[in-house]
Order: structure tokens, then C-alpha cells, then sequence
């Protein structure tokens, strides 16, 4: 990718990134697509899908993002949906951000990772992809991952799903792959609770929108307590849809969401004297999917996101 370059007084350079469809050190897409096809065989078979889409894609466009997740139902359509594409991009780009793959490719560490708004699982099929891909290379390694997802809805039996199939279909020792979930609000939660001193990386994508729309300052604390007790060398990666839609408004203007979370983590452009330092970034990048890899019975959809990748100081 050409967004890891840093110019000349050491800042990460924004660029326009394509991330590949299929990353060589991920599992492969066709696996990826397997464990949705078998882990939710029965939501898309089911007549009531196109229905139940539809009605959560509603919810989604009028940013009701509470009640587009208040039921199993519209929770696993949801996924049957619009995961498996957000699961294989968050794959390559996880592979994509030299820091993260270094951070896999150790063979003795034991790395935890936190997703912030990560019920719907496709944080940690991402994860387990690039995890997994790994390990393939090297069966023997003692590494292992643990997973710790928060969000609001109650998506247990989800996570658990994908979870246990990773466990037993993609490793050769399951038990070097594990996660648990948290539900409840992420706003409330102490850093113990979030075990946050522990976390190697943290993840909010296309989530911190979401927590700024519902409450701002809550948000704006929420940020200051990863900024205290993450600790020093940890990763946060932050995604959001590019464009006006990641437009939050204060006072009487509108400004990016990246321009506030920047302002808020690094400091102020001409100061960046901030607990965190941007180590990768792209303002634009696309997600294309490949076709000609998939055989699935839903449409899955290209993304074009922003991201962020920060280093604790």
C-alpha cells in the first residue's frame, strides 16, 4: 500500500489506497465465504431475508443505529448481509497496516485485541483470517489471540458462532484462538473492565460515528480514557465512510469525524502534542470485492472508508 510513507518531519502521509482483495498472508477468501455460508445457512435460506434487509438497511440509513439491532433477527440478517464484505476488508487491512502483520507475524506472543462496536463479528473473522493465515506457515508457533468485543446490542450468540468455528476449522490448535463478548454501552465501561492495559489494539471501525451521533461528550471521554491507560507502543484503528456522511456538526458548522478524533488523540496540527501519534492513514480507500472468488447467494457490496492507525506514545 502507498499510505505508509511518512514525510519529512515524520508524519504519516495521506494517500488514496486500493486494498487488495485478498491478502497472501490472510485465509482465503473461499474460506472466509465458507464459515458464513455454513455458520448462517438457515437466515439465508429464509424467505423472510430480503424483508428483514430491508428493514435494517432503513434503520441504518436513518442513523437509528439501536433499533436496526434490536432483535436476533435483524441482528443475523444484518449479517448474512453486509458482514462477510466488511469481514474479508478488515482482513486485508489488518494484513495491509505493516505494524498490525508484524504484530501477528510474532510466533511466541500472546496478543489481545479490544473491537469497540464489533458484535456483529466481522472484527473477528478479520482477525482470525490474518491470525490463522499465520499460523498455517507455522503450525508449531506458540502465539495465540484473544478477542474482546463490546457493543450494545446483544449479539453473544453471534460472536460465539464464528468463534468456535474458527476454533475448530481453521486451526490446527483451537485453543490458541479465543474471544469474549461484553454487551453494554462502551460509554459506561471502565478501563478495567475494558481491559484496556492489556490490549495490544483497539479497534472502532465504523463505530465512532455512531458513538458521536448517540452522545459526544461521552464519546470525547471515552476517547481520553483510551488515551490513558492503553499502553505505551498499543495501536488504535479507526475506519469511517468517507465523505459527508462521517460529518459531525458543533455548534453551527460541520466538521470530518477524523478532524475532531485527530484533534482529540494527536493535538492540534501545528502541535501534535498528543498522547497519540498517526502511524498509517488513507482519507479515501476502497474495499473491492472479487467476484470471480465468491460464490454466495447475497450481493456483497464494494467500501470506500477513511481509516487511522495510531501508536500509544
Amino acid at each position: 500500500m502507498s499510505g505508509r510513507g511518512k514525510s519529512a518531519k515524520g508524519a504519516a502521509k495521506p494517500t488514496n489506497d486500493i486494498i487488495p482483495a485478498n491478502h497472501p498472508e490472510t485465509y482465503t477468501t473461499k474460506k472466509v465465504i465458507e464459515l458464513f455460508l455454513e455458520c448462517f445457512k438457515y437466515i439465508l435460506a429464509s424467505e423472510e431475508l430480503p424483508e428483514m434487509v430491508q428493514l435494517v438497511k432503513g434503520e441504518l440509513f436513518n442513523r437509528n443505529y439501536i433499533e436496526a439491532f434490536n432483535s436476533e433477527d435483524k441482528r443475523l440478517a444484518y449479517v448474512a448481509r453486509w458482514v462477510p464484505a466488511r469481514a474479508l476488508a478488515y482482513a486485508s487491512l489488518f494484513a495491509s497496516l505493516d505494524e498490525v502483520l508484524q504484530m501477528f507475524r510474532d510466533p511466541v506472543e500472546e496478543r489481545r485485541v479490544l473491537c469497540v462496536g464489533g458484535g456483529a463479528a466481522s472484527e473477528v473473522v478479520g482477525l482470525a483470517s490474518l491470525f490463522s493465515g499465520i499460523k498455517l506457515k507455522d503450525g508449531n508457533s506458540s502465539s495465540s489471540l484473544h478477542v474482546d468485543v463490546v457493543d450494545i446490542a446483544d449479539w453473544t450468540n453471534i460472536v460465539h458462532k464464528v468463534s468456535l468455528h474458527v476454533q475448530q476449522k481453521w486451526l490446527y490448535d483451537g485453543t490458541s484462538f479465543s474471544s469474549s463478548f461484553v454487551c453494554g454501552d462502551v460509554l459506561q465501561l471502565s478501563a478495567e473492565e475494558l481491559h484496556l492495559a492489556e490490549q495490544n489494539l483497539v479497534t472502532l471501525l465504523f463505530t465512532t460515528n455512531e458513538l458521536f451521533c448517540e452522545k459526544r461528550m461521552e464519546t470525547v471521554r471515552f476517547l481520553q480514557l483510551l488515551s490513558k491507560n492503553c499502553r505505551k507502543g498499543s495501536y488504535l484503528l479507526i475506519t469511517e465512510s468517507a465523505g459527508s456522511y462521517s460529518h459531525i456538526t458543533v455548534g453551527l458548522k460541520q466538521f470530518p469525524v477524523q478532524f475532531l478524533i485527530d484533534t482529540i488523540l494527536v493535538g492540534k496540527p501545528s502541535e501534535k502534542n498528543g498522547p497519540w501519534e498517526i502511524v498509517q492513514l488513507s482519507e479515501s480507500c476502497w474495499y473491492r470485492v472479487d467476484d470471480r472468488e465468491i460464490d454466495y447467494p447475497v450481493k456483497l457490496e464494494n467500501m470506500r472508508f477513511f481509516y487511522r492507525l495510531y501508536r500509544k506514545k
